[in-house]
């Protein structure tokens, strides 16, 4: 019994001995400097290399939380967040700095760098160079950068990033306006006329001086009008002609399609294109015309849809004397 604890503890003994010689030793990094840390992370930021000003500043933040640069290294690592294309690390570390130091004299940075992040993250790679409609989008980021911005220019109208801050929300807010404009066209082609209504409504009353409200005003008068709200529906046309006469509003209403229209997508049977066929006047002769007689088919005839009738007939003709 006791040899076999003996051969046990020297298998363990050996066993331990492997693994460290495999491992190796862990060798624990130089403890550098504050002051090196923090020139070495502005130096990559300097650089362009903002993955490795992010790990410096993390290891910055991490050695020395209470040193001399941890403040200005924190409003740092936001930024590199940011220029790093990490939107959630970086609206993550603006939240802890404002938490953390809420008078802090660059508090304003920290929301500015916040809401540049969601407005950045918002016009991705793809819909900067493609014709892709932003309006028809979720506003997720954009929401989250307009408040972010309407913080900033609320708290700190002295700002120097709040005339910024002002021209991107006008430009967050004539989007969300228009998002909400095709939500309410979407509602308006399923018949759900009250979401409609609200809809338009709700640009009305919240997202005033922007290009969608004549919109949202034709949609509210067509949406009361088909609920049967005729006073209402007639407020809003009056509204919308008093304050924009120059506006055409076209009737979001999906029309019934045939069922040739539907089958070829659109392509044909449709109104239009009927409207673009049909003459323009009609000779009416002075006299009327005799029916032609009907001749009787051949069932050649009929079995070839009529393809060679002209050359039957002119078969015929060659043969008659």
């Amino acid at each position: 019994m006791r040899f076999v604890k003996v051969i046990g503890i020297l298998t363990l003994v050996s066993l331990m001995s492997a693994c460290s010689f495999w491992g190796g030793e862990k060798t624990e990094e130089p403890d550098v400097p504050e002051q090196q840390l923090y020139s070495e992370a502005l130096e990559a930021l300097e650089a362009q290399n903002y993955s490795l000003a992010v790990e410096k500043l993390q290891r910055l933040e991490a050695r020395y939380p209470f040193g001399r640069f941890s403040e200005q290294a924190q409003l740092e690592l936001i930024y590199a967040y940011f220029k790093n294309f990490e939107p959630e690390a970086a609206r993550a570390a603006a939240d802890r700095f404002v938490r953390l130091h809420p008078n802090h004299e660059n508090i304003d940075y920290a929301y500015y760098l916040k809401g540049l992040t969601s407005f950045e993250e918002d016009r991705s790679l793809v819909s900067r160079y493609l014709p892709i409609d932003e309006t028809q989008r979720d506003p997720g980021a954009a929401l989250e950068s307009f408040e972010s911005f309407s913080t900033l220019t609320t708290r700190y109208p002295n700002s120097q990033y709040a005339p910024d801050s002002l021209k991107r929300m006008q430009y967050l807010k004539n989007r969300l306006a228009q998002y909400e404009v095709h939500v309410a066209q979407y509602y308006m082609k399923r018949g759900a006329w009250v979401a409609a209504a609200n809809r338009g409504r709700y640009v009305v009353e919240n997202l005033q001086e922007t290009p969608a409200v004549p919109e949202a005003l034709g949609i509210m008068a067509e949406a009361y009008e088909e609920l049967g709200l005729n006073d209402q529906a007639a407020k809003a046309a009056e509204v919308l002609h008093s304050n924009f006469p120059d506006f055409r509003y076209e009737s979001g209403k999906e029309r019934d399609k045939s069922l040739l229209e539907t089958a070829t997508f659109g392509l044909l049977g449709s109104p239009d294109e009927a409207a673009i066929q049909r003459p323009t006047s009609i000779i009416v002769p002075s006299q009327p015309a005799e029916p032609a007689p009907e001749t009787e088919r051949s069932w050649f005839s009929i079995l070839t849809f009529g393809a060679f009738d002209d050359s039957e007939e002119e078969a015929e003709a060659k043969a008659q004397p």
